[in-house]
């Protein structure tokens, strides 16, 4: 097998997986704006071994935007181990699996960080992951879960990442992201900086930190205080696909330039093109959310935000563009 996650400069830049984010188009606007690799919105393995035309629609990917990873959840095992051996099939450079996602369409079936609660079930899935695939694989968790029934602030009612580190040892699992918050506190608050420090300290491969990195600063900051491998950039990057890029900048030189409303705008009619190239007017469905990122926080936008979250064709989206001239904020 050939690890692709040893070849990567570090600190690591990754787009982390987001459930109706990080789609083929976003993906490769993010590894055009400096990201190192990308992971897939999760998929179901019982999509994957039952052959869900939806899922493997979902699948597609561009050879533009590898190392690309798809993340995949569920409670079987053996559609674990099957799920594995197709990814590769299919052209993926690692699978990851979903021990994180607080969603609750994921944690009300007993998957995602809710998995966090059944170790056992933990090790089985993770050890026939590995066993089915010939391509790397990475595991994503979050700092903590409740017990059921236990209070949240009860240190002693926890299920911890270190106590899942624990049950996976000795398994060949290539990268741990870990999202520095919670599941009953997912995305509130500072992340826990000790337990990212902890996971890095026990595991012996790939660590990447996750949650709270908006900024370049946030960045650095996570990376100093974690001794992480690289950071998981998740909502950061929404209407950024170029944090990447200003991360590495910061890193490399402690400044960096934010773009301009042209260098803007040429980004949004090219997530248009590659929507639209990838999924016809559907794509551009989907793109609205982006498209509303794109301008949030820009002076006078509401009308042409108002604008961007009706368009139906890449000509109403360039349309809307054409006169707006907010003001930005001079380089940093």
């Amino acid at each position: 097998m050939q690890n692709f996650w040893l070849s990567l400069p570090k600190p690591i830049l990754a787009l982390a997986p987001m459930a109706g984010v990080t789609d083929t188009a976003f993906r490769q606007m993010c590894k055009a704006g400096g990201a190192d690799v990308l992971y897939t919105e999760f998929v179901s393995t019982d999509a994957i071994v039952y052959e869900s035309k939806k899922t493997f629609e979902m699948l597609k990917f561009s050879a533009a935007e590898q190392p690309v990873v798809c993340q995949v959840f569920g409670k079987n095992p053996g559609h674990y181990f099957k799920s594995a051996k197709v990814l590769a099939e299919l052209g993926f450079a690692g699978v990851d699996i979903n021990f994180g996602c607080p969603a609750y369409k994921v944690v009300k079936h007993g998957g995602g960080v809710t998995l966090m609660r059944r170790l056992d079930l933990v090790r089985e899935i993770v050890q026939a992951t590995c066993e089915g695939s010939p391509i790397p694989v990475s595991i994503k968790i979050r700092a903590s879960i409740c017990k059921e029934g236990c209070a949240v602030d009860d240190p002693e009612g926890q299920v911890t990442a270190l106590d899942l580190i624990e049950v996976i040892k000795g398994l060949p699992v290539a990268t741990v992201m870990i999202h520095g918050r919670s599941f009953e506190r997912p995305f509130d608050g500072s992340p826990n900086v000790d337990a990212i420090t902890q996971v890095k300290k026990a595991f012996p491969g790939i660590v990447l930190a996750n949650g709270g990195v908006h900024t370049p600063e946030d960045a650095k900051a996570l990376l100093d205080q974690t001794g992480a491998d690289g950071v998981g950039v998740a909502r950061g990057s929404w209407g950024r696909p170029w944090l990447f890029e200003e991360i590495k900048a910061y890193l490399a030189t402690g400044r960096y330039i934010p773009r301009d409303w042209e260098a803007t705008k040429h980004a949004i009619l090219q997530h248009a093109q590659i929507a639209f190239a990838a999924h016809g007017p559907r794509g551009l469905i989907e793109l609205r959310k982006h498209l509303a990122w794109y301008v949030k926080g820009l002076p006078n936008a509401a009308t042409l935000r108002g604008q961007l979250v009706r368009s139906a064709t890449y000509e109403d989206v360039a349309g809307a563009l054409q006169d707006f001239l907010p003001i930005l904020p001079t380089a940093l």
